[in-house]
């Protein structure tokens, strides 16, 4: 079912117009993702409703998998190889025959295979993409079983230790994929005195996982190490690795950066994952709001001066960055990266690694870079004086400068320059734009749920001055009548209510106004103040937005925002 397909499915079943498709197509040319995403996020349409469609025209019944229970013994009925290779998944069994959800529901040779195999008649069901890669999961032992069963193997005395190693490899192996399959961003491994714990962060949040015996320490760093190119003798100074994995079954190549540090029970390990594929966002996926949406587009437009992302370690700052970058990569621009570390290779663009040990600094890079042609540098972090200088600098000779700073909110990252050393007409003639944001959970959709606000919320709607003008500027005057949501928790999302996260921004234009303020060496909270005049909206105001949009909840937006 290709694009082209889909989109005469819609149009001739009356599900959207010819302009919206126009959109949806432009979308996807600028912003080199599925045109189908245009459609989810504007919510013109939604997933299960795209699903229906499809069904319709296949003539099948759709089935929503994630709210079916999907019985193991019927899973299984069609191995793991064959569910991926097929697009098929097994999912309810009775006398009359068996239900499969199937990607493709017009392959009747295959339905007659799987007729032939389970000696009863197959009702085919039209599925979701994004289901049956949900549901193929579920064919994955837990983590536990999947353990035991390698530690079992380990004490297998009659094992040679040719096989315990190989074993161990496979340990290591079996970390790093069901990491992936659990969306986990980091993997830690911390020794403590009489265990190894391994922990997964997902969506942002800490998950024990695992405990894994003490006298395995050794061998399962030193594997590590061996993987990441690291020194295996050297346990008394911090290193830094990276190593490359192919998730099971399947082509994806997965980055891993890796960084060991000694602490006193040991070697505490942090492996963060780094899939290519998971970095094809585009800004509305990040969370951009259509008007700041356009401030960003503008700026981007701009042959020369600087971009600012801001925000704390862990915001998605780097991510910002490289979703601008795919917009302006184009053959006919050559861009320039220096990067600590270079976290995805972008295909088209010159990316350098700092590397302190041979002096290549941020600053000697980004001198390097200005004698290489570029027409856009993107610099990793500003973190001193002299790599400010040379990146304002930079951006007064005709290149566009893209970076991250380490500020609070989008004001404060003027004054910071000026702290830095740089005169304040260079930073109001340089600085196009600045990106302050955080990251927040997004709700399951699959179990989301509406509510009016209980007596906890609001008494804290109440006691927060800044939180109860955002509702009444927002047309909410009684706090008892606002919609709120959440999620009951369900198998998806693995009972937490939250899948996935989704930015949280404040843009801010350098008009005329806030330039003569930043050349007067005005605070940030005189900057705030004349932006907000300027129609700026404010960080917790997208948050609010995003709230009542039913993306995320009001404990998650006061959380990141510290209000």
């Amino acid at each position: 079912m290709d694009d082209n397909n889909i989109k005469k499915i819609l149009l001739e079943e009356d599900y959207v117009t010819e302009g919206q498709i126009k959109k949806a197509e432009e979308f996807a040319l600028e912003n080199k993702a599925p045109f189908i995403d245009y459609l989810f996020n504007k919510g013109i349409i939604t997933k299960n409703i795209l699903g229906q469609a499809l069904a319709e025209h296949f003539g099948v019944p759709f089935i929503d998998l994630a709210k079916e229970k999907i019985d193991e013994e019927v899973l299984i009925m069609i191995p793991e190889m064959v569910a991926r290779a097929k697009g098929a998944i097994a999912f309810s069994r009775n006398e009359q025959g068996v239900k499969v959800g199937l990607l493709n529901p017009g392959d009747l040779e295959f339905k007659n295979l799987l007729e032939k195999k389970f000696g009863q008649k197959v009702f085919p069901f039209f599925m979701a993409k994004s289901d049956h890669e949900e549901a193929l999961a579920r064919y994955k032992a837990s983590l536990k079983v999947e353990f035991e069963n390698i530690l079992k193997g380990l004490q297998d005395k009659t094992k040679s230790q040719e096989e315990r190693d190989e074993t161990l490899v496979e340990m290591v192996d079996m970390l790093l994929n069901y990491g992936q399959q659990n969306k986990a961003s980091d993997i830690h491994i911390e020794p403590y005195a009489k265990k190894l714990m391994v922990r997964f962060r997902i969506d942002g949040v800490m998950h024990d996982v695992l405990d894994i015996p003490k006298e395995l320490s050794e061998y399962i760093l030193s594997r590590i190490k061996i993987m990441s190119k690291m020194r295996t003798d050297e346990h008394r100074s911090a290193q830094d690795g990276k190593l490359r994995f192919v998730r099971e079954n399947e082509e994806e190549m997965i980055d891993v950066r890796v960084s060991v540090v000694p602490v006193t029970q040991g070697e505490n390990i942090v492996m963060r994952l780094l899939s290519a594929q998971s970095r094809q966002f585009d800004l509305v996926g990040l969370g951009f709001m259509d008007h700041d949406l356009e401030k960003v587009k503008r700026a981007i437009k701009n042959p020369h001066g600087m971009i600012l992302v801001t925000g704390p370690t862990g915001s998605g700052k780097t991510t910002t960055l490289y979703a601008v970058l795919k917009i302006i990569n184009k053959r006919e621009v050559h861009i320039s990266t220096i990067e600590d570390p270079v976290e995805y290779d972008i295909e088209g663009v010159s990316q350098i690694q700092v590397n302190p040990k041979t002096n290549l600094t941020f600053a000697n890079g980004l001198r390097a870079i200005v004698r290489q042609d570029p027409d856009i540098i993107m610099v990793g972090e500003i973190r001193d004086e002299e790599t400010a200088g040379i990146a304002v600098n930079s951006s007064l000779t005709g290149h566009l400068v893209l970076s991250t700073l380490h500020t609070n909110d989008a004001a404060t990252a003027l004054p910071r320059l000026l702290d830095m050393g740089i005169e304040p007409f260079l930073v109001s003639s340089t600085v196009n734009l600045v990106i302050a944001q955080r990251l927040v959970r997004k709700i399951c959709e699959k179990c989301r749920l509406s509510h009016t606000p209980n007596d906890e919320e609001e008494e804290i709607i109440k006691r927060n001055l800044c939180l109860k003008e955002v509702c009444l500027k927002k047309g909410h005057k009684d706090i008892k009548k606002i919609r709120l949501y959440q999620g009951r928790g369900c198998q998806v999302c693995g009972n937490t209510g939250y899948s996935g996260r989704i930015g949280i921004f404040e843009v801010l234009e350098m008009t005329d106004n806030i330039k003569d303020l930043v050349v007067k060496r005005a605070s940030s909270n005189e900057i705030n103040k004349q932006a907000g005049l300027n129609n700026m909206t404010t960080m917790m105001e997208d948050g609010l937005e995003k709230v009542f949009s039913g993306l995320t909840t009001l404990e998650e937006v006061l959380r990141v925002t510290k209000e």
